[in-house]
């Protein structure tokens, strides 16, 4: 009997040894994946926080729809992450790919993959500008898209009224309806965007001017002010002037006198003006001609600046009702015909550049 409890207690200390044998290698096996697996999650990280060998600037746009897969492929790519594996699979562990927000965005040299990421979560798309200067006309303005490839183009006309229509501007007339100044943009808007942008600056500017006119002021509406000050802004480049050129066409209102204002001219020939403006021109009827029509013309002849909307509206009056141009860029005021057909031959004679008579 006791050898048989022997062979029973020999028994279970052998199942017993070979039992904590395989425990032990069991241990020692998943202890070897952990570290070895802890190695390489190590591996990982220290590869996400590595600068990207990029050597200048580069841009990258994140589509709509881009789904975080192909994101990552076309970052991989661009030579932007070293690894598809770890970039996509920490993005997927951190809900990156729930937050990707499209837009052009700028990645810099030495960015890591993990500053990579909240560029791509920001939304701060890189962004340009585009500038319209004072004194350009709606031609002019629509030419400007041309040199902005990263706008999308909608309009695809130089008529005002289309152009009007297409904004569903309050005017029927898109001339002048727009404020010069220098405008920010990213890829994926449109020439409608800053369009927009542009005419809301301009109304809130005219609205504003218009609450400080002058009782002196003869424009009636602020559209009438935005008309006259288009003229303005046409006829000088000498700030301290406007004022004084805006009371000479008040005055010239006042009395019924034609403006009698070359670049409204100029305006109505349109495409058939060829730089040379002669005496036929200022006969010429167009509804632009203030040769011939009295009072302003229908529309803005350009788009007026602050400074000049302001003149329109707060008049500097004179005894002035004649200006010549001096060729520097100021006039020669005269009270009468007399003194400006004096003032016009000393300018003519001298046949000084930018000669304007009015």
């Amino acid at each position: 009997m006791s050898s048989t409890i022997f062979k029973n207690l020999s028994t279970k200390f052998s199942v017993f040894s070979t039992l904590k044998k395989f425990l032990c290698g069991l241990i020692g096996s998943l202890l070897l994946l952990l570290f070895a697996g802890g190695g390489v999650v190590y591996q990982g990280i220290s590869a996400l926080h590595q600068p990207n060998s990029l050597e200048v600037p580069i841009y990258f746009e994140v589509k709509k729809g881009d789904s975080l897969k192909r994101v990552t492929q076309r970052l991989s790519e661009a030579g932007v992450i070293g690894s598809e594996f770890w970039f996509y699979w920490y993005a997927r562990y951190q809900r990156i790919d729930r937050k990707l927000k499209a837009g052009e965005y700028q990645l810099l040299p030495a960015l890591s993959s993990v500053d990579l990421y909240q560029v791509l979560i920001s939304g701060k798309s890189v962004e340009y500008s585009i500038q319209f200067i004072e004194g350009w006309n709606l031609k002019q303005v629509l030419g400007e898209f041309a040199n902005h490839p990263k706008l999308l183009r909608e309009i695809t006309t130089n008529d005002p009224v289309s152009v009007a229509e297409r904004l569903q501007l309050s005017q029927p007339h898109a001339e002048g309806m727009f404020f010069p100044d220098t405008y920010s943009y990213h890829k994926g808007m449109t020439d409608v965007d800053v369009l927009t942008v542009a005419h809301q600056r301009l109304k809130d500017t005219l609205e504003r001017l218009w609450h400080a006119k002058s009782p002196q002021a003869l424009v009636k509406t602020p559209y009438e002010a935005l008309i006259l000050a288009s003229i303005i802004e046409k006829e000088t480049g000498a700030p301290e002037e406007r004022g004084l050129i805006a009371g000479v066409f008040t005055a010239r209102l006042k009395i019924g006198m034609r403006l009698q204002t070359d670049p409204t001219v100029i305006y109505g020939l349109g495409d058939d003006f060829d730089g040379n403006l002669t005496r036929a021109h200022l006969r010429q009827p167009t509804p632009y001609n203030t040769y011939v029509i009295r009072g302003l013309p229908p529309t803005p002849i350009a788009m007026p600046g602050e400074a000049s909307i302001a003149a329109a509206v707060q008049p500097e009056l004179s005894d002035y009702l004649y200006f010549v141009a001096q060729g520097d860029g100021t006039h020669q005021f005269s009270k009468n015909l007399k003194d400006h057909n004096r003032a016009v031959r000393k300018y003519q004679l001298n046949r000084k550049r930018n000669y304007r008579s009015n």
